[in-house]
């Protein structure tokens, strides 16, 4: 059948399986929302106030149910809105397609209306982007695009779309997953598809020799220690992780991107590693003698000074990128491959090991979090899990980012919702709706937030509220920029340069104005009865903790310091 560019892209969305884009509509996409409205019966797109949160929503729709997310953006200002969330999808292996319009091709370097090169600006924040020049070429363009941001280590793509290209009208062929992956496969093999059949019978003879040597460390290891990421979650290796822990007899420690992959109250579990870590964590790490490291990329603030990160261990560092193999960590030995695969072959090769005494030390160092303040984030989010168990969480960055890491008790995958690698403020509402949004049980959400971080995406509630989309956005109000905040205290003299937050709104009624239920509570029981009611509404509303200025995340170490070397505690 013939169609314009702007029709097959719709078409080519729900041969995807797409039920749900976010976006802004704008000149340069008019006919893409025109397709859109003609085939809303078969996909719902979901318009938010600002492109960056349609942004961010498609990466929380993405984080939360596994599936590639999709955001549409006009030219110029509206593609270069998305920069940010492009970034944070980046930094974090999150499978989102961004499609933008554009001028028509006539018009482009004459400096015209709206015109950007955003396929230029992103290049070095996405994992392949595209400018679709020819109509013909478009459908292909589009299932590659799916293809290349799911498959090996997930990332976003950008399929610019000049206006020309979308009123061009070509013939359009659909075609099933069935057809698409032999030839895709073919055509990206750096995609890093999970390997079947003959392809992993090959995989296995090659990888062969290293699984043996590794199987060779941890049964000479007396100290192994377990460190798990992002990988695990994103190859769905939870499992496989939680065995080879059992069998090496090992404790394990997290990144903040790897929490849930292992339930919170596993025994074997020490909590999350680096600045803001567990004593038991970070002291773990510099005891262990071998260093299973599976599914990270060794970030600054989980080393601390590298020099002298893991001193005593041999590493064995698995993982699906090449790029991050012995990048910010020497290896003693490395393997290539999808985690979940690695996992299985090197299980079938390891007996079971028994490290009663290092298992013991190891535990021991488990923090006792008893305290006698009235009204702290810990019990805060210690009422949360006490209430609703099972609610997604997520946060935007700041303070209330690490205390959520350290606090609530994680238990399942794809459980937090965060900016771990860009570190966005700003991320949390957009990417709350986006989460919720893809629950078809309409479950709440819960947006953990700060009141400087909740300025820069409050005006997301005119979407949630239209929407009816059920966040329950929970605001840590200390009335400053609570971690910049930290830092000064710590490192600047007591110099509070630019971070208190001696203004408005009043977010209460603010949510008000969104025709949004809301409450101000000051102590742990008004907060239970604040949130019950919220979880039992099952809708959207916001809530807000009025703490401490100066409330402090604790532990610390400072950056550029061994991880074992607090500064707080």
């Amino acid at each position: 059948m013939k169609l314009n560019g702007a029709e097959i892209l719709i078409e080519c969305l729900i041969e995807q399986g797409v039920g749900t884009v976010f976006g802004f509509p704008g000149g340069a996409v008019l006919p893409i929302y025109d397709a859109l409205y003609q085939r809303q019966d078969r996909i719902h797109h979901v318009l938010t106030a600002h492109e960056q949160h349609a942004g961010h929503a498609a990466d929380g729709y993405a984080r939360a149910s596994g599936k590639t997310g999709v955001c549409i953006a006009t030219s110029g200002p509206g593609a270069t809105n998305l920069v940010t969330p492009i970034a944070t999808a980046y930094m974090d292996s999150t499978p989102v397609v961004f499609i933008t319009g554009n001028v028509p091709q006539s018009l482009m370097g004459t400096d015209s209306f709206q015109e950007a090169d955003i396929s230029g600006i992103t290049m070095p924040i996405t994992k392949h982007n595209y400018m679709v020049t020819r109509v013909e070429r478009l459908a292909d363009t589009l299932r590659e695009a799916f293809f290349i941001a799911s498959n090996g280590r997930p990332g976003p793509v950008l399929v610019d779309i000049p206006k020309d290209v979308q009123i061009a009208e070509t013939e359009y062929t659909p075609l099933s997953g069935e057809e698409l992956i032999p030839r895709l496969s073919m055509k990206h093999p750096t995609a890093q598809l999970r390997p079947e059949g003959e392809a992993l019978e090959r995989y296995k003879v090659k990888a062969e020799p290293r699984l043996e040597q590794a199987a060779q460390l941890i049964a000479e290891a007396h100290c192994p220690l377990i460190y798990c990421g992002g990988g695990v979650i994103l190859s769905g290796a939870q499992a496989q992780l939680q065995e080879l822990a059992e069998r090496a007899d090992a404790p394990i420690v997290s990144t903040l991107m790897g929490l849930g992959a292992v339930p919170a109250d596993n025994p074997r579990m020490l909590g999350m590693l680096g600045m803001h870590g567990t004593h038991a964590a970070n002291i773990a790490m510099q005891r262990c003698d071998l260093l299973i490291a599976v599914g990270v990329r060794f970030s600054d603030r989980a080393l601390g000074k590298a020099e002298t990160f893991a001193p005593g261990a041999k590493v064995l560092h698995i993982d699906i990128d090449r790029a991050e193999i012995n990048k910010n960590v020497s290896t003693t030995l490395h393997i290539t491959g999808d985690a979940r695969i690695v996992l299985e072959l090197l299980l079938s090769r390891v007996s079971q090991k028994h490290h009663e005494q290092w298992m013991q030390q190891a535990c021991s160092m488990m923090e006792n979090y008893l305290s006698d303040e009235l009204f702290e984030p810990r019990k805060i989010l210690g009422a949360m899990a006490s209430i609703a168990p099972q609610i997604t969480v997520a946060t935007d960055v700041g303070q209330h980012q690490m205390w959520t890491a350290q606090y609530f008790p994680f238990k399942r995958v794809r459980q937090l919702i965060t900016s771990g690698g860009l570190g966005t403020m700003g991320f949390g509402l957009g990417a709350a709706m986006g989460a919720a949004t893809s629950d078809p049980e309409k479950k709440p959400v819960v947006l953990v937030t700060g009141d400087g971080s909740f300025r820069m995406n409050l005006t997301e509630l005119s979407t949630i509220a239209y929407y009816h989309i059920p966040v329950i956005v929970v605001i840590f109000n200390n009335g400053t920029l609570g971690m910049v905040r930290q830092w000064q205290t710590l490192f600047f003299g007591h110099r509070y340069s630019q971070t208190t937050l001696d203004r408005g709104p009043d977010f209460l009624k603010l949510a008000d104005a969104y025709g949004l239920p809301a409450e101000r509570v000051s102590n742990l029981a008004a907060f239970s009865a604040a949130f019950e009611k919220a979880v039992q509404r099952g809708g959207p509303c916001l809530i807000e903790c009025l703490l401490d200025i100066d409330e402090m995340v604790a532990p610390m170490v400072a950056p550029g310091s061994p991880i074992d070397s607090f500064c707080l505690n």
